[in-house]
């Protein structure tokens, strides 16, 4: 029967023939068995990735004018991202299991930071967009072998808290983005939101190589799945295409479409093919934890909400409000703080009542401050935006918590790395989806009330026609205005186009807190009282 062997020493004792005393491998042994400098050492790469992905898209509008890059071509710096790294965390939190977690989360970690730098120096946007595709490979090298890492070092009553102080680091480096990334790109360059990965990354590997533990599953010689590798690349690239493409291509249109139903074709291939396999990629029988399953799903509807309403409400503070980034960032930083305080207090909560109280909660205040959002105007004072921030904040901190250890702490140890990337995976399929859907969404509820709100302004009828076809714009939150209109017209035009903006932005907000509701009832209903782990 397969197992899971921990590695805690640097180098075997060899008193015998070495002459030399054995306390310095003593010590070694002991530093590599303490989990907390495990947990310590994987924050560090953990930090790094989330905050790349959030100072990132801070970038994207220099990285644009400076390299002379079309929209089309600015989506691909993260669209070839996304897309590398969905296909490759299960895969990399497999090798982990199978080769050695810590071998290849040092491979991720030393990759991304070279890849990083070489994203910078590349001087082109096809380099730049070739580089990002790199950069998500060895990310989902690391990403998985984080938590896998973890399950195998910590016990099952000290798992919950570990994984809460790792969703606190996820958490806060990713609210911290913004900050970072905009008093970077404004004072330094835009080279240098992806500099900054290199002291990081090489910070990292130095702890981590003198802490972390060697761990693998012990299985003997077997075949890798290399089919189930590419059927599950192919499939989840597919999907993650077809969400992506959504927001430009349409919703209705047969290649998004497409493109999904092709992938989730593949998805359904795979899954057939996982079963009649003696050493599987993804192991089917990991679902038949209940507990893991629901965890998985809330897991995608909780980055669904954060990354899809911190997304709309960047829109909000730079483009309606005006705010510059680093000032929109200072103004979510409740947000951040919130999730620092939540991360290891749901854990708690988890710990001692299980999931099935602490996810529902974190809905629940999910939802609350999306349907706080419905207040809000285009001159709300701050007062009626922190609070919501809080909640946010709260509720994703505890969800994100809770849910990790539903899916990483009821998987068997030997399948922890996969258990990483299968959670890594789906929390990177349901942002992706939040970001494009609720594009989608407010750029519809935009289209077809634009008209009407700049009549109400005040536009006369003929020019509120023509500057309807500005709706994409609009939806960004960005009112269609010109140095040339007289000063009455524009300011008609702004007043007209923010609201239009805020009633995309309601609609959106009232997306969310629904679903919210909606998983925090699934939670409630469907996770056990317990930790259902599958047998090894």
């Amino acid at each position: 029967m397969p197992s899971t062997s921990v590695d805690h020493s640097a180098v075997p004792a060899s008193p015998a023939s070495s002459g030399s005393p054995t306390a310095p491998v003593t010590a070694a042994a002991r530093r590599r068995a303490n989990p907390w400098l495990t947990l310590c050492a994987v924050a560090f790469g953990l930090f790094m990735v989330q905050l790349d992905g959030s100072v990132v898209a801070i970038a994207n509008p220099e990285i644009g004018r400076e390299l002379h890059a079309s929209t089309a071509q600015l989506q691909w710096v993260t669209n070839a991202y996304l897309l590398a790294l969905a296909a490759t965390l299960i895969l990399g939190g497999k090798l982990g299991d199978r080769f050695g977690r810590r071998t290849f989360y040092l491979a991720g970690v030393a990759g991304f930071a070279l890849s990083s730098v070489a994203i910078g120096l590349s001087g082109s946007i096809t380099g730049v967009v070739a580089f990002r595709a790199l950069q998500g490979v060895f990310g989902g090298l690391l990403m998985p072998n984080t938590l896998g890492l973890l399950r195998a070092v910590f016990p099952p009553r000290r798992f919950g808290m570990a994984v809460g102080i790792w969703a606190m680091v996820s958490a806060v480096s990713t609210a911290l983005g913004p900050i970072v990334g905009g008093l970077l790109v404004e004072h330094v360059s835009w080279e240098s939101v992806f500099y900054i990965n290199l002291p990081i990354g090489v910070l990292a590997c130095a702890f981590s190589a003198f802490v972390l533990p060697q761990s693998r599953n012990t299985t003997g010689h077997h075949r890798f799945d290399v089919t189930g590798v590419v059927l599950l690349a192919l499939g989840l690239l597919s999907v993650v295409f077809g969400v992506v493409k959504g927001e430009t291509w349409g919703w209705a249109s047969t290649g998004t479409w497409g493109a999904i139903l092709a992938g989730l074709l593949l998805l359904v291939v795979f899954g057939r093919h996982e079963t009649r396999v003696e050493h599987p990629l993804l192991p089917m029988r990991l679902f038949r934890s209940r507990d893991l399953t629901v965890g998985t799903v809330i897991t995608a509807l909780n980055f669904f909400v954060m990354l899809g309403v911190i997304f709309f409400v960047m829109l909000y503070l730079q483009n309606v409000r005006g705010l510059t980034p680093v000032q929109a960032g200072v103004r979510t930083l409740p947000l951040s703080l919130a999730s620092l305080i939540a991360s290891p207090l749901g854990a708690a909560l988890t710990e001692r009542f299980g999931a099935r109280l602490c996810m529902p909660l974190g809905m629940l205040l999910q939802a609350a401050a999306c349907f706080t959002m419905l207040s809000w105007s285009g001159d709300s004072p701050y007062a009626t935006m922190w609070p919501p921030f809080v909640a946010l904040g709260l509720g994703v901190g505890m969800v994100l918590s809770a849910s990790s250890d539903a899916i990483v702490g009821n998987a068997p140890v030997r399948d922890g790395g996969v258990a990483g990337g299968l959670q890594a995976t789906t929390l990177q399929i349901g942002g992706a989806l939040g970001t494009s859907v609720l594009v989608s969404v407010i750029s519809a509820r935009v289209g077809a009330t634009l008209r009407t709100e700049l009549a109400g302004a005040g536009v006369p009828r003929a020019v509120a026609g023509r500057l309807a076809e500005a709706k994409d714009a609009v939806a960004m939150g960005v009112a269609p205005v010109s140095g040339t209109m007289p000063k009455p017209l524009r300011a008609a035009v702004t007043e007209g186009s923010g609201q239009a903006f805020m009633n995309g932005l309601h609609t959106a907000a009232a997306l969310t807190g629904t679903l919210c509701v909606l998983g925090a009832l699934l939670g409630a209903a469907a996770m056990s009282r317990g930790r259902t782990t599958v047998a090894e």
